[in-house]
């Protein structure tokens, strides 16, 4: 049981060097029937600090349901447009926008999204931005792209949180960055270790484990204000917070009454509650999408499996059985898709259709799963080349990235939600 537990809340944390520089993404997988875009120079975009129509084609490529074809041009949301050429060229739809910058130094940017199958005009967008959230404007651009030429919502313009580590010179930063890497910021460093990051439903705070206390505490970072408070700090373990989806409470492991259990907690500290009962250990609790449930890990069957039991409390329901170890539960945004990871000849990503309970293998190598609010794709911590980086498999295993840095372990991700 000892040896359990130590992986379940110690995190067996791996030495790299410290990590300064952006992620890079690498793309290794493409999905079937790409989507034909082309992507025109927005005009006047030399103005920005970002280019535009860079960043919506690195989007769109790293999604890996688009092909893009570079344009090769300058067009603008004001261009007169030949949909027959583009539809020539192999394009199924056209991207085209402008930058102009304003008095008060921020920037209006506008875009068209044009239909070259049907000759119309599919979306527009305009929206005035400052310097530094350009890219963002570009990421929005691109998920509006994404929305309206696959029906599902896109998650360019969200970000995600990760530990960067550098064990042997005490170095723990729990950062935050775009979901294509760039921007980072750290949000937290200490000479301690830091694990189990865990974003807020509103994407304005971090509930996370540090254990600059000699012991691991559960703390909640406001990443608007920068101030941070200890919501559980009892005897014992306290691990692996998990956000209710309103946001009013969390779902955290404690060892408070002698063997870890799961209990709920109030976002400020208060309401403590136990909510499983068993002789064995019981953590990583994460909430289902509509509220009503907590999945987590146990090992009351003798190893560690997936349960899930209603978000009260109460009587628990296995939920894995294939595999003599299985831990790690997430659950996606639509409350479909259960992805875990399980120990069959190695780590290995899985998931699976809830409905039908159909399992399929994603990744190798893997740990520590964060679905993207869209539930599109699912964010892992793997270990290659001597050190851990972070990569991205879309659920259907046909997409594959790599977000990798010159420096450094980055692990434990954990992808943040749509912003508001």
């Amino acid at each position: 049981m000892k040896r359990l537990s130590t992986l379940f809340f110690s995190a067996a944390l791996l030495a790299g060097a410290n990590a300064n520089a952006q992620l890079k993404v690498e793309i290794a997988g493409v999905s079937s029937g790409q989507i034909p875009v082309a992507v025109a120079i927005f005009a006047d975009e030399g103005v920005a600090p970002a280019q535009m129509s860079a960043v919506i084609k690195a989007d769109l490529e790293r999604s890996g349901v688009f092909k893009v074809i570079d344009a090769g041009t300058v067009l603008s949301d004001t261009s007169s447009i030949d949909h027959s050429q583009w539809k020539a060229r192999g394009a199924d739809a056209l991207v085209v926008g402008s930058v102009q910058q304003l008095a008060n130094g921020s920037f209006n940017i506008r875009y068209k999204l044009h239909d070259t199958i049907k000759s119309a005009e599919l979306s527009s967008m305009g929206q005035t931005a400052p310097a530094r959230y350009t890219r963002l404007s570009a990421h929005k651009i691109a998920d509006d792209v994404y929305e309206k030429l696959t029906g599902s919502r896109g998650a360019f313009a969200t970000r995600i949180a990760y530990v960067n580590e550098n064990r042997g010179a005490k170095d723990y930063r729990l950062e935050i960055a775009d979901a294509d890497g760039e921007g980072v910021q750290v949000a937290v460093r200490s000479n301690e270790p830091i694990i189990s990051p865990s974003w807020s439903p509103d994407g304005t705070k971090v509930a996370y484990v540090s254990f600059e206390k000699r012991k691991p505490i559960i703390y909640v970072q406001n990443l608007v204000t920068g101030g941070r408070s200890i919501v559980v700090n009892q005897k014992g373990s306290n691990s692996a917070p998990s956000w209710s989806p309103d946001g009013s409470k969390l779902a955290v492991s404690l060892s408070k009454d002698g063997h870890t259990q799961v209990y709920s907690v109030n976002a400020d500290g208060s309401g403590l509650r136990r909510l499983s009962n068993s002789n064995g250990i019981d953590t990583e609790p994460q909430w289902s999408a509509d509220g009503q449930h907590i999945y987590f890990t146990s090992d009351r069957s003798g190893g560690p499996q997936i349960y899930r039991m209603a978000a009260g409390g109460g009587n628990a329901t296995r939920v894995t059985f294939n595999g003599n170890y299985n831990i790690s539960p997430r659950v996606s945004s639509d409350g479909k898709t259960l992805a875990w990871v399980s120990q069959r000849n190695g780590f290995s990503l899985y998931a699976m259709d809830l409905a039908s309970g159909q399992e399929i293998r994603l990744a190798d190598q893997a740990t520590e799963p964060s679905f993207s609010p869209n539930g599109k794709y699912i964010m892992y911590a793997t270990k290659g080349g001597g050190r851990t980086s972070l990569a991205v498999v879309s659920v259907d295993g046909r997409v594959k990235q790599r977000l990798t840095t010159q420096a450094g372990n980055i692990r434990e991700p954990n992808w943040g939600p749509f912003m508001k």
